[in-house]
């Protein structure tokens, strides 16, 4: 059973600012922390719910992480959970932001400053693949429906096409599979 309404507001800007504080990299950096925070720890997502959430908000405009919280914050408790969850999410990269712009000119030629940066970029990419992984299981991909990312990919990343054009397709194949499977278990 998942607790969907029984987040208290100060109970999600909690959460959000832990994720917020936590991770390096933006927004798909955060979905693994997003996912044990809200899936598995506080058990208020279902891991489909979340993958659900997490579909509408790459697909919506603006900031990944505001999307996410607004989403999670509203289904979980209303308008006041939404904005108790995107403040809890930008606080404190907000904060780091300014921090990092007032040393930067200062730290910027500093080596030890570079080497940081340099370490943190391979844990990032990790940080975006491992959920990668975690979608396509969720998302049941098998051999039946693998070709759809593959596809997907090759079109985006080799022959450039508009990210919105592949998931335009993606809606109107969606629904007409849909339609179609509807119809034929109708002549059943």
């Amino acid at each position: 059973m998942y607790f969907c309404g029984m987040a208290k507001w100060y109970e999600l800007f909690w959460s959000f600012f832990k994720i917020g504080t936590f991770t390096i990299g933006g927004g798909y950096a955060m979905i693994p922390l997003m996912e044990k925070e809200l899936v598995d720890r506080r058990q208020w997502l279902s891991r489909e719910e979340f993958m659900d959430i997490l579909a509408v908000s790459q697909a919506l405009p603006g900031v990944f992480a505001v999307n996410m919280a607004t989403s999670v914050g509203t289904r979980l408790h209303g308008g006041k959970g939404a904005v108790a969850a995107i403040i809890g999410n930008i606080l404190m990269p907000i904060i780091i932001i300014l921090g990092f712009a007032t040393c930067f000119r200062f730290l910027s030629d500093n080596p030890w400053f570079e080497a940081v940066f340099k370490g943190i970029r391979p844990a990032v990419v990790a940080l975006i693949a491992a959920p990668v992984f975690n979608m396509a299981k969720t998302a049941k991909i098998s051999w039946r429906n693998g070709w759809i990312p593959v596809v997907a990919l090759i079109l985006i990343y080799l022959l450039g096409v508009s990210a919105m054009w592949v998931v335009l397709a993606a809606i109107v194949g969606g629904f007409c599979y849909g339609k179609l499977k509807q119809r034929k278990g109708g002549q059943s």
